[in-house]
Order: C-alpha cells, then sequence, then structure tokens
C-alpha cells in the first residue's frame, strides 16, 4: 500500500476500540531493547498497549541493524541528536499485522495475518513539502529511533509495536520478512537512484561495499545500467559482490594514511599550511581516480588486481572509461576523502550522488566539480520509494545472478528462488551475515561494533529475528 500523509506529526494516543489481537496470541507483556545511554542497552518487558483508531499493531519478526543504531548505541548520539531518554532502537523491519484499529477495520484496508514491511518515518502530511510527495524533507518529520524530535519515537527492537495503517505495506508471497526489512536501506538507495535520473545503459560506480553500497550495486543492475562496478578497502566485501553478480568490476582500494604536504615544505604560516594540505588531498583524491578508471578499464588487470577467481567473469567496461570516468557515482562511505574521490572518477557533466551520511563538514574540489559541471547530489531518506523495492524484490529484479553466495559464505541455489513465502527472492537476503534473537540484542550490537563475529566472520549485515510463536 502506498503511503499517505498523516495529519498529526504527535504520536496517536492508545485506543480501547482496537480490535483485539489474534486468540492465539497470548502474550501480556511486549519484550523490547531499550537504550538508556551509551553503551547501555536493557532488554526489558513492558506493557502491550492497544493500537490507536488509525494504527495497526505489528508483531515484530526482524529487524536489521543500521550505522546510526551503532552511534546510538556507542555514544548514546548519532551527530547532533542527542538521548534526552531511554529510546526503543531499530527501524529497518517487517512483521505480521495481529490488530487492527477501529478506523483501519472499517476501511478493510488491511486485515490481521498480514505480512508487512514498516516504513518508518511518520510526516505530518500538511506542510508543502508533504503536499509536494517530498515528505522525506517534512520539518516535522518524527523517525522511529531518532533522537531529533522529543518526546523520541520508540523504534522497532520490541516484540510489539504500533504504527499507522499508512505507513504499512503488504509483503507479496515470495517476499520474506528478511527482504521486508532490507526494504528500508533499499528504499534509501532508490531515492538516491531516482535522483540520479540513471538512465539505461549508463555506467556506475558504487563507492563502498557495505551493506548500503552492495544494495546500490544490484539496484543499479535492476535499473539498466549497462556497467557497475565497486570500489572498497576490503577485498571480501568485493569479492561477496562479484560471486553475487551484483557487479561488472571491482577495484580494491589502498589503505594509505590521510595525505599531508611534505614535512621539508610544511609552511609555518597557519593559511598556507592548510592551502598545503588541501592541495596534497586534491591531489591525492585525483591520482586514485585515475588509477582507479585504468585499472577498470582492462578487464584481465581487474581481475588480477582484485585477486579474482574463477566464475564470475569481469565484463568489459566502456571504452571511454579510462578517459572520461563513470557517468553516474554513487558515494555509500561518507569518509571525505571517498567523496573528493567520487568527483574525480565521475565524467563532465555526471553526477556523484551523496548517499553515504559521513562527516557535516569536509573540504572537497568543488573547483573541479564546477569547471567540468559534475552535479553533486545529496539524499535523505526516501519518499514513495516502498512500493518499488517490493516490486522489484516480488518481480526478481535483485536476485542474484544464478547461484550467489551469502554473507555467511554458504552458497545459494538462485533456481530455487522465488517460489513462496520466505523464499531467496531478490538474493539481497544474502546480505545478512549475522543475526540473534531479540533476547539478544546487546551482543548483537557488539556484533556490529567489533566489525565481525564471535566465530571471527566479518559483518555484513546484522539483523535481531523474533521467530518465537
Amino acid at each position: 500500500m502506498a503511503p499517505t500523509a498523516l495529519s498529526t506529526p504527535t504520536p496517536a494516543q492508545p485506543s480501547t476500540s482496537a480490535i483485539p489481537a489474534k486468540a492465539n496470541n497470548t502474550m501480556t507483556t511486549n519484550l523490547s531493547a531499550v537504550l538508556h545511554g551509551p553503551k547501555d542497552l536493557r532488554v526489558v518487558s513492558r506493557p502491550i498497549e492497544a493500537p490507536a483508531p488509525t494504527e495497526v499493531q505489528i508483531r515484530v519478526r526482524c529487524t536489521g541493524l543500521c550505522g546510526s543504531d551503532l552511534h546510538y548505541y556507542i555514544h548514546g548520539r548519532n551527530g547532533d541528536f542527542a538521548l534526552q531518554h531511554p529510546m526503543c532502537l531499530g527501524h529497518e523491519s517487517g512483521g505480521e499485522i495481529v490488530a487492527l484499529g477501529a478506523d483501519v477495520a472499517a476501511s478493510q484496508a488491511l486485515s490481521i495475518g498480514d505480512r508487512v514491511a514498516i516504513e518508518a518515518g511518520r510526516m505530518c502530511g500538511a506542510c508543502q513539502k508533504c503536499k509536494e510527495g517530498r515528505y522525506n524533507l517534512c520539518k516535522n518529520m518524527r523517525f522511529a529511533s531518532s533522537a531529533k524530535t522529543f518526546p523520541h519515537l520508540d523504534g522497532t527492537l520490541q516484540r510489539f509495536m504500533n504504527w499507522p495503517a499508512a505507513l504499512v505495506h503488504r509483503l507479496p508471497e515470495n517476499v520474506s520478512y528478511t527482504s521486508a526489512a532490507l526494504c528500508e536501506p533499499l528504499s534509501v538507495v532508490l531515492q538516491g537512484i531516482r535522483r540520479s535520473n540513471l538512465q539505461a545503459g549508463q555506467s556506475v560506480l558504487v563507492l563502498g561495499a557495505g551493506a548500503v553500497g552492495l544494495l546500490a550495486c544490484a539496484a543499479a543492475k535492476a535499473s539498466g545500467a549497462s556497467y557497475v562496478a565497486a570500489a572498497d578497502i576490503d577485498e571480501g566485501r568485493l569479492a561477496f559482490a562479484r560471486a553475487n553478480g551484483w557487479v561488472d568490476g571491482t577495484f580494491l582500494i589502498p589503505r594509505a594514511a590521510p595525505p599531508a604536504a611534505a614535512d621539508a615544505d610544511t609552511p609555518t604560516d597557519a593559511r598556507a599550511r592548510r592551502a598545503a594540505e588541501d592541495a596534497a588531498s586534491v591531489a591525492a583524491a585525483k591520482s586514485g581516480a585515475s588509477v582507479l578508471l585504468e585499472t577498470l578499464s582492462s578487464p584481465s588487470s581487474t581481475a588480477a588486481t582484485a585477486g579474482q577467481d574463477g566464475g564470475y567473469a569481469v565484463n568489459a567496461a566502456p571504452l571511454d572509461l579510462s578517459t572520461d570516468g563513470f557517468d553516474l557515482t554513487f558515494e555509500c562511505t561518507g569518509v571525505p576523502s571517498c567523496v573528493s574521490l567520487s568527483i574525480f572518477t565521475t565524467r563532465a557533466g555526471g553526477k556523484t550522488i551523496l548517499i553515504g551520511m559521513g562527516n557535516p563538514i569536509q573540504t572537497l574540489p568543488i573547483g573541479a566539480a564546477a569547471l567540468r559541471e559534475v552535479d553533486i547530489v545529496g539524499v535523505f531518506r526516501y519518499a514513495n520509494t516502498y512500493p518499488v523495492a517490493l516490486g522489484l524484490l516480488a518481480g526478481g529484479g535483485l536476485r542474484a545472478v544464478g547461484g550467489g553466495v551469502h554473507a555467511s559464505g554458504s552458497t545459494v541455489d538462485g533456481a530455487t528462488e522465488g517460489h513462496g513465502v520466505g523464499r531467496k527472492m531478490g538474493g539481497i537476503e544474502n546480505l545478512v551475515s549475522h543475526s540473534f534473537p531479540l533476547e539478544q540484542s546487546v551482543e548483537a550490537f557488539e556484533t556490529l561494533a567489533r566489525g565481525k563475529g564471535a566465530e571471527g566472520r566479518g559483518v555484513v549485515k546484522v539483523f535481531v529475528v523474533d521467530n518465537e510463536p
């Protein structure tokens, strides 16, 4: 169901007029992972409240953890947004409707038992941006698990959640709860693709092969890009992208210290020293882009550089890639050096799309962007993307090519995808590297913070699941 604007930015109050939960639901308390401060996440039982007339009650089945969740967990804040009172984390979720508010029941828009994806932002519906359909820019937006507004709105790391019926989306039969949860980061990517105006046949570079970057690769392919390459400092992530058929080429970015002017030439004047440092940074980005483009222009060179094994051949790059660059670069790291790199990897007249949320203030080669008319496009959350995301998943547009590889290392038989509830339609479920029950939410966050599990396997995407009856 497509989202519609809500009439008020404030949370609705519980109502006793709601239809009761399903008869086989005998639970009387709501198990919840509540953050009280930095590294102070408590799994507690809270009362279950009835949904308001325009809300549904959802039994949350899975939640993916993202970078903002981790910032709140470690620091008690995400950028300028500091925790002011206890709050449930999580906003990438899917679940099952177990109760309906009175007005929802009257409209028959949704039914008890429906499997749904949860869109995590509650817009006001009255401001100009909401009326324009760009509700992601609503000044009165209240986002689940965000401390931007006060009081904070609890996120999805709870067994039961009351949420506006207008912001839940029925799942097609062949889309699982896991894919439903991945609709949220996928929506961010789709917002970027929409803002980029990606055209069929264009070339795309994705900087950063974490979960969002990998989704960007898959979605760019599904959107008609003729050539998609990924660059990252982690060869394991690049190998994973190749194994799932989401990229045509990969580039391993060398790990290096930030560029600086030579000691002997470093000026003593602060202004001159800053200018020298900026010049060194720009030179490093320009040089790095030149090496990346030259490497990706030769399939055999790419394979050798990336240490690629057989089975996933690197496709030929566009003939003009080494001299002109990519039509579009999706920057998914937020790292200043990568943002600078993206300007030089993009062809004249192309676009670099900033999906990664990094340092709020950065020194960038704006002159190089202006002289070559490289547009720098910002992306913030999403609007009206969930129906598109679910359509891509249901139709198999994002499935791994042929067989695939899970982030856990196990293989997936592509021939068995998309045949009923819970099958691996879409292939993006392969991103899930670690999962924990709701009761072990603290361990889930600690695993995400370490970047690897107790078994030593690297993290791609950590999920908290609730499979209790």
